[in-house]
Parts: structure tokens; C-alpha cells; sequence
């Protein structure tokens, strides 16, 4: 059998068996399996009905402006993973504390370019304040239930439990964190979409300013792991920036879960901080304690939270 062959045939078995664990874990956990395809077919269709409103020049007009704002989102990964070019690794209390700064980010965004604007749309549409918080909260399981599914079924690794999802031992450890990155970059890209698609300035600037500069260290932290796996400069840069790619994507979703309905806006907004407090939580605050850097960590979380909560004022 020639190499190729060879190669071929190993990449077979190695698909074969992947589907066979995927197909288990399918079975294992029916009620997460079943979420997650109704909130995939949803996300599917609001992507298409995106791609359909530009081909067809109806498209609303916080459209372009989230495009624009998931590209930001994806440059900026790209240029936070540019230092790899010359860098091999940063000392791992600058790391943790430079992750810590992106969660305060993502924290005080959720809360304040998200959260805030969800309940007072949600509030002035009902004209009660316990019926609009229920809905932004409603949007914000939504939320919680979709990250559930991603993490179930995606392969990554996390601090107390290890690697998880199915045929994560077939990947080494840069390539796990290479996917819970990339996991944060699509409820960011969604974040950026929501917060755009009534082409409110005052909600989306902050928010993509805020998104935008949090990406920019973990551009720099996935092209690091893949350096010190073993892979050159140039390829470690582009799997770093690729990972950005789910930001623009994530706009599209998240401009077409936000129009038409007038409660579309507020449960997407709540569904994007659900998203976004789910994986500050779940997956970047771990990162940044596993090391034994809690403190700096939790110190750039805080100065991450000052600094989104002054641009928010600045900005919105």
C-alpha cells in the first residue's frame, strides 16, 4: 500500500471512529443532543435569511454595521496572534493575566452593552418591569442551553475535569484550547450582530470596541499553543486568526435572531450575554486559575471590567 493510501485509510478510521463516539454521546445525553439540532437548524436558518436580505438588497441596516463589527472582531484576533511570528511563549503570569483582562471584557460587555439595553427594550415594549426581565432572562437561557450543547459535543479541555467531548483524545491539548477559544468567538460574533441590528450605535460601538480588544490577547494565546506544540510561526498565526473566522459568522446569526419580532431584540440580547457569561465562567476564568496565577488574573479581570465600563460611557 502506497502512503497515500496509507494516509487515506488511516483518516477513514479515524472519521469512523469519531462518528461511532459522537454517536454515543448522542445517546447518553438525548435531552443536550436534541437542543443542540433545534438551536443548529435555527441558527442554520438565520444564516441563510442573512445571506438572502444581502444578495437580495433587503437586508436591514444594522446589517453591514455587524458585518463590520465581526470582521473587527476576526482582524483582531489576527493581529493579537502576530506576535507569534517572533515570540515562541509569553511567561505564564503575563498569559493568565492578559486572559483575566479579556473575561473582565466579556464580563462588563455582557452586563452593560447587552443586559442593560435587553431590559429597558424589553421593559418599554411590555410596559412592566417583572414581564421585561422575565424575557431577557428567557433570551438568556437560550443562550446558556446553546453554549451546553457546543460544549457537550465539541472536543476541549478544561481545568478540573480535564479534556472532554467526543474523540478529544485523539487531540492534543493546543488543539483543545484551540477549540474552547474558538467556542468563545461565535457567542462574541452573535453579541456583535445583536447588538447592531436596530444600527443603535450607542449599544454596538462599545460592545465591538470591548470585544475587539479582549480578542486581541487570545489571538496571542492560541498561536502560542500551537507553538509550543510544535507547529512553525506562519501555521500557528493562521490557525490563530482562522479561529476569528466564527466572529463574522457569529454577526450574521445574530443580526437574524434580532429582527423581525419586536421581543426578538431583547431575548437576543439576553441570549448573547447568556452565551458570553457561559463561557467567561465556564471556560476563560478556569484557564487563567490553572496555572496558579489567580491573583493577577483576577487583578486583569478587574482592570478588564474598569476599562469596558469606562468605554461604555465613553462610547455609548
Amino acid at each position: 500500500m502506497s502512503t497515500a493510501q496509507s494516509t487515506a485509510a488511516q483518516t477513514n478510521e479515524t472519521m469512523q471512529s469519531w462518528s461511532s463516539v459522537l454517536r454515543e454521546r448522542m445517546n447518553e445525553r438525548k435531552l443536550v443532543t436534541f437542543g443542540l439540532v433545534l438551536a443548529a437548524a435555527g441558527m442554520l436558518q438565520l444564516l441563510i435569511q442573512s445571506l438572502l436580505e444581502i444578495f437580495q438588497g433587503t437586508a436591514p441596516a444594522g446589517l453591514s454595521l455587524a458585518l463590520l463589527g465581526g470582521t473587527a472582531g476576526f482582524l483582531a484576533t489576527a493581529l493579537g496572534a502576530l506576535p507569534a511570528l517572533l515570540l515562541h511563549s509569553l511567561p505564564q503570569r503575563m498569559e493568565d493575566s492578559m486572559l483575566g483582562l479579556a473575561a473582565g471584557m466579556m464580563l462588563a460587555a455582557s452586563a452593560f452593552s447587552l443586559l442593560l439595553p435587553g431590559l429597558e427594550s424589553a421593559q418599554t415594549l411590555l410596559n412592566n418591569k417583572l414581564l421585561g426581565s422575565g424575557i431577557v432572562v428567557f433570551g438568556m437561557a437560550l443562550g446558556v442551553l446553546l453554549m451546553l450543547g457546543l460544549d457537550a459535543f465539541t472536543p476541549h479541555e478544561h481545568n478540573q475535569t480535564g479534556p472532554c467531548g467526543p474523540g478529544h483524545e485523539r487531540c492534543s491539548r493546543a488543539w483543545l484550547f484551540v477549540f474552547a477559544i474558538a467556542l468563545h468567538n461565535l457567542p462574541e460574533g452573535m453579541a456583535i450582530g445583536v447588538s447592531f441590528s436596530h444600527a443603535d450605535m450607542s449599544v454596538g460601538l462599545p460592545l465591538t470596541t470591548a470585544i475587539a480588544l479582549q480578542d486581541i490577547p487570545e489571538g496571542l494565546a492560541v498561536a502560542l499553543a500551537m507553538r509550543s506544540a510544535g507547529f512553525g510561526a506562519p501555521i500557528a498565526v493562521l490557525i490563530a486568526a482562522l479561529t476569528g473566522l466564527l466572529e463574522p459568522l457569529g454577526a450574521l446569526l445574530g443580526v437574524g435572531l434580532s429582527s423581525g419580532l419586536p421581543l426578538a431584540y431583547p431575548t437576543g440580547l439576553g441570549l448573547a450575554a447568556g452565551a458570553m457569561l457561559f463561557v467567561v465562567s465556564h471556560e476563560v476564568i478556569p484557564e487563567t486559575h490553572r496555572n496558579g496565577h489567580q491573583t493577577p488574573a483576577t487583578l486583569g479581570l478587574m482592570a478588564g471590567f474598569a476599562l469596558m465600563m469606562v468605554l461604555d460611557m465613553a462610547l455609548g
